[in-house]
C-alpha cells in the first residue's frame, strides 16, 4: 500500500478551525476534513460601484467602469464526506462513533452556523461557585452571546482565510440501528471575511489571527501572481520573429 512506502508524500488534510469559547474557554475547535474533497468551488464578485452610483450621484457612475476602492469579496463551495465505516472496525478504538456514528463531527460542522453562546466551561465554573455560594466572577468566553464565530478555512500553507459559513446542506445517507447518521455529505458554502468586516468583533485574538490570516494569504497570491512574469516574457519572446 501507497501508506507503507516510506517516500510516499504526507497528505495534507484541510480543516475549519472555529475561533471561538464555544466548548472549553480559549481552545479552537479544529474540525479536520476526514477526506478532502475532490474539488473546491470559488468565485470572485466585483464592487458594485452602480449602487453606489445611485446613492452618490453621476460623479461616481462616471468612474464606475475603473473603481474598485476595496478587495472583491469572495466564495468559495465545497463538499465534505463523513463516514464512520473504518472507525466501526476497531470499535475499542472509537468509542463514540460505535455509539453515534459521524454524529460529533456533523454537530461541530453545523454549529458554524449558530451563535455563540457562554461555553461549556464558563458555565460549569459559574454554577460551581453558585453552588459553593461563591461571588468569583468567571469570564471564560471571550465573544459576547449572539455573536457567530469566526472560522478558518485552511487548505494547506497557501490558503489559510478567515470565513462566514453563507449556507449549509446536509445528505444523510447511511444510519445506525437507533438512526445515528453513519455515513453524511455537507455540502457548505463559504464567504471570505475582509479585515475591515473584522473591525467590531468582540474576541481581539479571533480578529488578529483572523486579519493576519487574510494578509498571509493575499500576500501570496501576490507573490505568485509575481511569478507569473517569467511566462509573460517567455510569451512575449515567443511572439518576436525569430
Amino acid at each position: 500500500m501507497a501508506a507503507d512506502n516510506p517516500i510516499a508524500p504526507k497528505l495534507v488534510k484541510g480543516a475549519l478551525v472555529e475561533l471561538s469559547e464555544r466548548f472549553l474557554g480559549p481552545v479552537p475547535n479544529v474540525i479536520i476534513f476526514q477526506m478532502n474533497p475532490s474539488q473546491i468551488m470559488r468565485s470572485f464578485a466585483a464592487w458594485d460601484a452602480e449602487q453606489l452610483a445611485e446613492d452618490e450621484g453621476e460623479a461616481v457612475e462616471r468612474s464606475a467602469a475603473t473603481a474598485q476602492p476595496g478587495d472583491p469579496t469572495e466564495t468559495i463551495t465545497l463538499s465534505l464526506l463523513l463516514d464512520a465505516t473504518d472507525a466501526l472496525e476497531m470499535p475499542q478504538s472509537h468509542p463514540i462513533q460505535v455509539v453515534s456514528g459521524v454524529a460529533d463531527r456533523l454537530s461541530a460542522l453545523e454549529l458554524l452556523m449558530f451563535p455563540q453562546e457562554d461555553s461549556l466551561l464558563g458555565g460549569l465554573l459559574t454554577a460551581a461557585a453558585s453552588a459553593f455560594g461563591g461571588s468569583v466572577n468567571f469570564s471564560v468566553a471571550e465573544a459576547k452571546r449572539g455573536s457567530v464565530p469566526i472560522t478558518l478555512f485552511v487548505w494547506g500553507v497557501n490558503r489559510i482565510v478567515p470565513v462566514r459559513v453563507t449556507s449549509f446542506e446536509v445528505e444523510e445517507q447511511e444510519y445506525s440501528p437507533i438512526l445515528y447518521p453513519h455515513r453524511v455529505k455537507v455540502s457548505v458554502g463559504l464567504r471570505v471575511l475582509k479585515p475591515a468586516e473584522l473591525a467590531d468583533h468582540p474576541s481581539e485574538v479571533a480578529r488578529e489571527l483572523a486579519k493576519i490570516s487574510y494578509i498571509f494569504t493575499k500576500k501570496q497570491r501576490e507573490v505568485w501572481g509575481a511569478a507569473n512574469l517569467a511566462n509573460t516574457v517567455e510569451s512575449v519572446m515567443g511572439l518576436l520573429p525569430s
